[in-house]
C-alpha cells in the first residue's frame, strides 16, 4: 500500500516568518522541553489535534481569519516558537515569542472531504510537517458534505490536549472568548501527607506494563479510526455498574478505559500471559489546572498508569478500573507528580537521558489511553452547530497505537491512532471498543 503524501504547501518554510529574536527568549518548562526534544520529525511526529465536527454551512476563510485574529490573537502563547538553546543551561531549549499573530499563514482551507475518505484525509493533514520557521500550530477549515470540520493541530511542546480545546472553543464560545487568557503555572490543592507522596514516587519508579504483541520502531505516518458513541449508551453503560454497588455508577473515563481493555482482550493482542509478567497498563494524562486556570496555554498535565483487567466479564472489569480510579487518588497523584516535574533542574544530564527512554519504554505503559469530558452546551460557529469532537495524539518512541475518547453533548468520540505499519489495528480497535461500551449498555 503507498504511504499517504503530506500535502505539498504544508512541507515549506514560509518566506516572512512572524517569529523573530528581537524579544526575550525564557526557558521551556520541563514538559514543554520533553515535547521538544522529540520533535515533530520522522517517528515520534509529537504534534497533536483536536478536531470538530460541525452541521451547517462553513464560514469563508476570511471571516475565520478574522475571527481568529479577534479572539485568538490576545494568546501570547501562540506567537512562540522555540528558539535556541542556552548553553550555560546545558543546551535546555528555550521558547521566543515573536511580535505579530498572523491568521493568514496559521489559519487554511484544505480541500474539501467525503465522509468516506474523512479519516484519510485529517491523517494527511495531521501528518505534515508544521512550518519550522514558525509557532508550531495551524487550525484547517476543511469542507464536508452537508457541513464541515476545523481540525487544529501543534506540537505537543507547544500545547496540550487541553489547550487546544480551549483555543477552539474560544472560536465558537463567546463566553469563555471574551474571558482574559490567563496565566500562572500548574494547579495547586491540598499537599498529600510525605508518606503517600513516597509511595506514589517509589510506585512511578517500578515497571509495571506489560510489552504487547504490537510494541516496536514507529514510522513517520499515522492512520486514524474514529467511532461515534451516542450519549445514551455510554450513560447505560455507566450505570450498569450498579448491579454490582447500587449506590454507585461508573466514570465516563472507567467505562473507556474498561472498553478498551476488553476491546485488547477480544482482539488478541494482550501478549504473553505469564505470572512473571506485569499487566497491562493504560498511560492517562491528568489535567492539573485549577478551575481559575482554566484557559491557561501549555502543557500542564501529569499522568497516572491504570491497569486494564483482562478478565473475561466487561462487568467486572469495569468495577475492577472504577475501583482502582477511586482508591487509586488520581486528581491528587497527578498535582503531586506535576509539582515534583515542575521544581526539577532545568539540566540535561545521562540520567535524565535515561530517565526519558525508560518512561517511554513499553515495559513502563502499554498503551496511552485519554478520555475528557467537555463539560459545556450546545456551540456553534456561526449558523453551524457543533456536533461531536475527538482527540489525535501523538504517538510515542515503540508505541505505535494510542486511543483517546472526548465526550461532547450528545456523542462520544472514540479514536484509534497507529502508524502505517500497523494500519490494520485502528479500525477493529476503535470498533471493538464501541462494542464493549455496547455491550456494559445492554
Amino acid at each position: 500500500m503507498t504511504r499517504p503524501a503530506p500535502p505539498s504547501h504544508l512541507a515549506t518554510s514560509s518566506t516572512a516568518p512572524e517569529h523573530n529574536n528581537s524579544r526575550p527568549s525564557t526557558s521551556m518548562p520541563p514538559l514543554d522541553a520533553w515535547m521538544h526534544r522529540q520533535q515533530s520529525s520522522g517517528g515520534s511526529n509529537m504534534t497533536a489535534a483536536l478536531l470538530a465536527w460541525f452541521e451547517g454551512p462553513p464560514p469563508t476563510l476570511p471571516a475565520l481569519r478574522s475571527l481568529a485574529r479577534y479572539r485568538l490573537a490576545p494568546y501570547e502563547r501562540l506567537r512562540q516558537m522555540p528558539g535556541a538553546a542556552d548553553p550555560t543551561e546545558g543546551s535546555w531549549p528555550m521558547w521566543s515569542t515573536g511580535p505579530h499573530f498572523e491568521a493568514a499563514h496559521h489559519i487554511v482551507e484544505s480541500p474539501g472531504a467525503a465522509t468516506t475518505e474523512l479519516e484519510v484525509d485529517i491523517a494527511a493533514l495531521f501528518t505534515a510537517p508544521l512550518d519550522p520557521c514558525r509557532p508550531p500550530w495551524q487550525l484547517h477549515l476543511v469542507p464536508t458534505t452537508g457541513g464541515f470540520v476545523l481540525l487544529l493541530r501543534a506540537h505537543h511542546a507547544l500545547l496540550d490536549g487541553r489547550s487546544i480545546a480551549t483555543l477552539l472553543r474560544a472560536l465558537f464560545d463567546e463566553t469563555a472568548a471574551l474571558r482574559p487568557p490567563r496565566v500562572g503555572g500548574p494547579a495547586t490543592a491540598d499537599t498529600p501527607s510525605q508518606g503517600r507522596q513516597l509511595s506514589w514516587t517509589l510506585g512511578d519508579l517500578l515497571p509495571k506494563a506489560r510489552p504487547l504483541p504490537f510494541h516496536g520502531p514507529v514510522d513517520p505516518y499515522r492512520v486514524l479510526s474514529f467511532r461515534h458513541v451516542p450519549r445514551k449508551e455510554l450513560d447505560a453503560a455507566r450505570t450498569s455498574l450498579r448491579s454490582a454497588a447500587p449506590a454507585e455508577r461508573a466514570s465516563t473515563n472507567a467505562v473507556f478505559l474498561a472498553a478498551t481493555a476488553g476491546a485488547l482482550r477480544n482482539l488478541g493482542v494482550t501478549g504473553r500471559s505469564l505470572p512473571t509478567l506485569p499487566g497491562i497498563y493504560a498511560l492517562v494524562p491528568v489535567d492539573v489546572r485549577t478551575s481559575e486556570q482554566s484557559q491557561l496555554l501549555g502543557n500542564h498535565y501529569a499522568t497516572v498508569r491504570v491497569p486494564l483487567p483482562q478478565l473475561g466479564d466487561a462487568r467486572e472489569r469495569l468495577a475492577a478500573v472504577d475501583s482502582f480510579i477511586r482508591r487509586a487518588a488520581i486528581g491528587a497523584r497527578a498535582r503531586a507528580q506535576a509539582d515534583v516535574v515542575s521544581s526539577r533542574p532545568r539540566k540535561i544530564t545521562p540520567l535524565s537521558n535515561a530517565a526519558g527512554r525508560y518512561v517511554d519504554s513499553p515495559r513502563y505503559f502499554s498503551l496511552l489511553c485519554s478520555s475528557v469530558s467537555t463539560h459545556a452546551g450546545e456551540l456553534a460557529l456561526g449558523s453551524a452547530r457543533l456536533t461531536a469532537m475527538a482527540a489525535i495524539p501523538p504517538l510515542g518512541p515503540g508505541h505505535p497505537l494510542a486511543v483517546t475518547a472526548i465526550h461532547h453533548g450528545s456523542t462520544s468520540v472514540v479514536t484509534a491512532v497507529t502508524d502505517h505499519n500497523h494500519r490494520d489495528l485502528a479500525q477493529p480497535l476503535a470498533e471493538r471498543i464501541h462494542d464493549e461500551i455496547r455491550i456494559l449498555a445492554n
